[in-house]
């Protein structure tokens, strides 16, 4: 009961880690003994079990199964090992969601030993195979070696599950383009070094009968009498739209349908006792994980920073911020994250200079159900995550998809998603990747940054005075340490460009036939985002299998 209670449950203490590793090996093994109980039904050789089932895993949670596979392969059905690994590699294929060094999972090898003992012994027989193949192709160079090793011999030994991964697996693809040339060229740099051939790109898609005919039906309709009702099974039909973006009622139509979610999802908080905003707002909206990386924070900044300036009777158009999201049960800066929106939303929207032209709401329980509200009415989807962090993201896509113009870096599938777009209907700001890597390679340094900018030294100064903590003035002095002093994700650095791309937004938006003909033709220009197109690319390029005709 208790591995089954919580799906990826609090992992900072030994238990936690202990309980999370249990949670992956039984859905693993369950996931796997299922496959070879159906496959047995019909194929008597189980060295045939690649031939009918693929098995893809999904990030590194589930890396477990190359052990597992050779487990059952050797021991249950005694396959010879050679056999079994050829089966193995042939059945599994890795796809790499994440950069991030903390994503990328270790186990330590005394745990992983007690708890799993003979999937360590296959372990070491996988490595010793792997190190001797590493140092025939790189002899002398005992770095690489090192690298490539299963088991990290730094400090306390660990298992590396990213290197597991690549090892049994047959494919390697990163979910967006950026994301899989960086992939090749820093994490898995030495695996695309030795196999070369196993790595490829399939960008992300989303599936339009939830993110699109589902949750937002008025629209769907409206798509429909235009183009035809094809387009729910064939997304590049969207291209349709295109025509309709200089069409004065169908442009009435479309903005009469978003202030009219926006109008039902500020009800929908109202009931839930959040407080409600005005249909007339633009909404600007960021819903994703809660993550230093994504920077929910930066668009904090940028909310307090509108508010002084509103204060001081700066002109600026009515506005409603909304985050939504969860952070990790352990990751404590992120739920501060949650602590300082809430703090924020709780002086700017009781401002009496302010509380009618600028809102802060958080949306809790964030979830896919959630999210079918919000995406529909969102008009400005906040991408803003460090450029070269996000492998893809998906909330991009669905934003995209419903009519909201997206304020982004070149990140993640935010790079295709504005080359598809066009560059001049897409709000873009800030460094890219090789800026990012080359302003840290030259010693960035935040507090100077800080020095030279007194506006946003206020805004950083009113967060450490506790004004946003009810006077408790340490609350959030993680967050302000962490960006006075580090800095990691780029914030100041990115800050001025990102405020000048929000008055580049509030500019559009004054002028409302305009902002409806961009938002046409981001929803006309995204049918490559569909998850039809991935999942087909998958089929071709991953699993080798085709299309099954259903009568």
């Amino acid at each position: 009961e208790t591995i089954t209670k919580v799906l990826y449950p609090n992992d900072q203490g030994e238990a936690g880690k202990a309980l999370r590793l249990k949670q992956q090996f039984l859905l693993v093994s369950c996931s796997l003994q299922d496959m070879f109980r159906l496959f047995l039904q019909r194929v008597s050789d189980v060295t045939r079990f690649h031939e009918k089932f693929a098995v893809q895993l999904n990030d590194t949670h589930p890396a477990m199964a190359v052990l597992e596979l050779m487990r059952l392969l050797v021991d249950v059905y005694e396959v010879p090992w050679d056999r079994a690994w050829e089966v193995t590699t042939k059945a599994c294929a890795y796809t790499n969601h994440t950069l991030l060094p903390e994503a990328l999972e270790t186990w330590s090898l005394p745990l992983f030993g007690k708890l799993f003992p003979r999937h360590l012994e296959i372990l070491y027989e996988i490595n010793r195979r792997l190190l001797e193949v590493v140092r025939t192709r790189f002899p002398a160079d005992d770095g690489i070696v090192a690298r490539l090793s299963l088991i990290d011999e730094h400090g306390e030994r660990r298992v590396r599950m990213a290197n597991l991964a690549a090892t049994g697996s047959h494919t390697v693809n990163g979910v967006a383009v950026l994301h899989s040339e960086l992939l090749k060229t820093t994490v898995m740099r030495d695996f695309a070094a030795l196999w070369p051939e196993k790595f490829t790109n399939i960008t992300n898609g989303v599936t339009p009968r939830r993110f699109v005919r589902l949750c937002n039906p008025a629209l769907s309709r409206l798509i429909t009498d235009a183009i035809g009702p094809d387009w729910v099974r064939d997304l590049e039909l969207l291209r349709g739209l295109e025509k309709f973006a200089d069409d004065a009622n169908f442009r009435e139509a479309f903005m009469k349908i978003k202030r009219e979610n926006k109008r039902a999802l500020s009800k929908w908080h109202e009931d839930g006792g959040l407080p409600s905003f005005h249909p007339d707002a633009l909404l600007d909206v960021q819903a994703k994980r809660i993550h230093a990386y994504k920077r929910q924070h930066l668009a904090m900044l940028h909310a307090i920073f509108l508010w002084r300036r509103m204060q001081h009777g700066e002109d600026r158009v009515p506005r409603t911020i909304l985050f939504a999201g969860k952070a990790a049960p352990g990751y404590r800066f992120a739920k501060l994250l949650i602590r300082l929106a809430h703090g924020i939303a709780e002086v700017i929207n009781t401002d009496p200079k302010t509380k009618d032209t600028l809102k802060v709401v958080f949306t809790p329980d964030f979830s896919v159900k959630v999210g079918q509200r919000i995406y529909p009415a969102a008009e400005l989807s906040e991408q803003i995550s460090t450029a070269g962090k996000e492998a893809s993201g998906t909330g991009n896509m669905k934003f995209a998809l419903n009519g909201a113009l997206t304020i982004g870096t070149l990140d993640g599938a935010n790079i295709e998603i504005r080359d598809a777009v066009g560059s001049d209907h897409f709000f873009l700001f800030g460094l890219t990747e090789q800026e990012v890597t080359a302003q840290k390679l030259s010693g960035y340094d935040p507090a100077r940054l800080l020095e030279a900018d007194q506006e946003l030294q206020e805004v950083i100064d009113l967060i450490s005075q506790g004004i946003f903590a009810r006077n408790d003035r340490s609350l959030f002095s993680p967050i302000v340490e962490s960006i006075v002093h580090y800095d990691e994700y780029m914030l100041l650095a990115d800050f001025r460009s990102y405020a000048k791309c929000q008055e580049k937004v509030e500019s559009v938006w004054r002028d409302q036939r305009e902002w409806a003909r961009w938002a046409i033709l981001n929803v006309a220009r995204m049918g490559f985002f569909s998850s039809d197109r991935s999942i087909r690319e998958y089929c071709q390029r991953i699993w080798h299998i085709d299309k099954v005709i259903v009568p």
